[in-house]
C-alpha cells in the first residue's frame, strides 16, 4: 500500500477526543507467532501506517524512542520437542516495551511433528504456549497485554452440572502470571469477566465491521422493516442479534430448541425440535448473526427453515469461522440457493479452501486492531469502540440514502433529453 488507508476510518484523536493526546505508555512490541502470518503482517503494516500518519501531525514524535517504526514485531521461538512438549524463547528483547501478545487459539493451520507425525496444534496447546510467552517476558516488559480474538473456552462460561469452568480458570491463571490487560472480541458471554473482577477484561464487538463489510459487498440491500430482518440461530446469540436489530432498526426473529422427553423401554429419550419465533420472513433478506460458526450445520438448518417460509436471501454473519467438518455442506447450501453469502472476521485461521470459496467474504479487522493497540498504548478511552451504535447508525443512514437514490434513478422514465445527453 503506497498511500495511507485506514478501513477503520478513525484516528486516536477523532475517536477518543483526548486534547492534548495522552502520553504513550512506551514503545510497542508485538508477538504474533500464534497468529496466521498474513494477518500478523497486515496488523503490523497498519500500525506502522498509523504511526507515520501521527508523525506528520506531531513532528516531535520522531524523538520518542521506538514510537515510529516499520517493524513492531518481536521474534519468538515456539518450537516443540518430538514428544510434544513445548517451550517459548524470546529471540528479541522486549525490555521497556508495552508488549501485545496476539493469540489465535483456533489456529489449526499451525502444526508440529510428534512421534514422527505432523499434527495440528490444539487450542489447549496454544494456551500453554501463551502462558510460556508471558513467563518469558514478565521480567522485562513494562506492561503485558493479551489480545485473544476468539476467547479460549468461551463456551465454558457457566456451570450446569459437575463440570469445569475452563474460561474462568484461564483468565485467573493469566492474570496471576502477571498480564495487565486482556482483550477479546465478541465473547459468548462477557459476564465471564466476573471471574477476574479486579483486573481489566474487555470484549469488543465486531458488529460495526460486519455491517460495514456487508453493505460494501451487497450494495442492493434495502434496510427497512419491509425488506430485511435479523434472526438469531439460537438462544445464546439473542443479545447480539438484539443489538444488530436495534442498531439497524429491523425486526428480530429467533430459533430455539424445544426439548421433549419420553420414556421408551425404561429409558428417558430426549428429542429436540428447532422452532422459529418472530415476524414472517417471506420476501425479506435475512441476516443470521452468531459469534461462532463451528460446523456450519446450525446456520444451514436455520437457513433451510427460513427459505421454506419464503425468505428471499439468507446471509450468515459470524465473528469466527471454524468449519470443523469441512465446507462441503455450506458449499452445497450455496449451490442450492439456501445460503447467499457467509461473512466472518479474518482474526482467526481460515483454510485456503474457504478463502477461495465464491460464497465467502472476509471481514477485515487488521486496521481496527491496529487502532485498538494504539489506543491502549495511549491509555485512551475505549468507550466508542465498545459501543459502536452511533457509528452503525451513520453507516446505515449513508447506505440507505445511496440505495434510495439508485432506486429512484432506476425507476425514473428516460426522456428525450436524457438520450441527447
Amino acid at each position: 500500500m503506497d498511500h495511507l488507508a485506514f478501513p477503520a476510518d478513525q484516528s486516536v484523536k477523532n475517536l477518543f477526543g483526548d486534547e492534548p493526546p495522552l502520553e504513550s505508555y512506551g514503545p510497542i512490541a508485538l508477538i504474533t507467532e500464534q497468529m496466521e502470518p498474513a494477518f500478523a503482517e497486515r496488523v503490523n503494516h497498519q500500525l506502522s501506517l498509523r504511526r507515520h500518519a501521527m508523525l506528520k501531525e506531531q513532528p516531535d514524535l520522531e524523538f520518542v524512542p521506538g514510537y515510529v517504526r516499520k517493524e513492531y514485531r518481536k521474534r519468538c521461538d515456539l518450537s516443540r520437542f518430538s514428544s510434544g512438549e513445548g517451550k517459548a524463547v524470546l529471540l528479541d528483547s522486549v525490555r521497556g516495551h508495552d508488549l501485545y501478545i496476539l493469540t489465535d487459539v483456533l489456529n489449526c493451520g499451525a502444526t508440529y511433528r510428534r512421534y514422527g507425525k505432523e499434527v495440528s496444534i490444539a487450542p489447549d496447546e496454544h494456551f500453554q504456549d501463551l502462558a510460556r510467552i508471558v513467563l518469558s517476558a514478565r521480567d522485562s516488559a513494562t506492561r503485558i497485554n493479551v489480545i485473544m480474538p476468539y476467547l479460549y473456552e468461551g463456551r465454558r462460561y457457566h456451570r450446569k452440572g459437575r463440570e469445569s469452568l475452563d474460561c474462568a480458570m484461564m483468565l485467573r491463571q493469566l492474570f496471576e502470571l502477571g498480564i495487565d490487560n486482556f482483550i477479546t472480541f465478541d465473547a459468548r458471554d462477557a459476564r465471564v469477566a466476573n471471574a477476574v473482577p479486579r483486573y481489566n477484561f474487555e470484549s469488543f464487538p465486531t458488529s460495526y465491521q460486519t455491517i460495514r463489510t456487508l453493505l460494501d459487498k451487497i450494495q442492493d440491500l434495502v434496510i427497512d422493516r419491509d425488506h430485511m430482518m435479523i434472526v438469531s440461530p439460537d438462544e445464546s446469540s439473542i443479545s447480539r442479534s438484539i443489538f444488530y436489530a436495534s442498531s439497524m432498526k429491523l425486526p428480530l426473529g429467533i430459533f430455539y430448541l424445544r426439548h421433549d422427553f419420553k420414556l421408551i423401554g425404561g429409558k428417558t429419550v430426549r428429542s429436540s425440535t428447532r422452532t422459529y419465533l418472530g415476524d414472517s420472513p417471506e420476501g425479506k433478506d435475512i441476516l443470521i448473526v452468531s459469534d461462532l460458526l463451528d460446523s456450519g450445520n446450525e446456520f444451514i438448518a436455520c437457513a433451510t427453515a427460513l427459505k421454506a417460509r419464503g425468505a428471499r436471501r439468507i446471509i450468515c454473519a459470524a465473528s469466527f469461522a471454524q468449519f470443523t467438518e469441512g465446507i462441503a455442506a455450506m458449499r452445497q447450501a450455496w449451490e442450492n440457493g439456501v445460503v447467499e453469502r457467509v461473512f466472518t472476521t479474518d482474526m482467526t485461521y481460515r483454510s485456503p479452501e474457504l478463502l477461495s470459496s465464491p460464497w465467502y467474504t472476509s471481514i477485515p479487522m487488521a486496521d481496527d486492531l491496529a487502532l485498538l493497540i494504539t489506543a491502549l498504548n495511549h491509555d485512551a478511552s475505549l468507550s466508542r469502540l465498545l459501543a459502536p451504535a452511533k457509528r452503525i447508525a451513520t453507516l446505515v443512514k449513508r447506505h440507505t440514502t445511496r440505495v434510495g437514490a439508485r432506486r429512484s434513478l432506476d425507476h425514473r422514465q428516460i426522456s428525450f433529453s436524457d438520450l441527447q445527453q
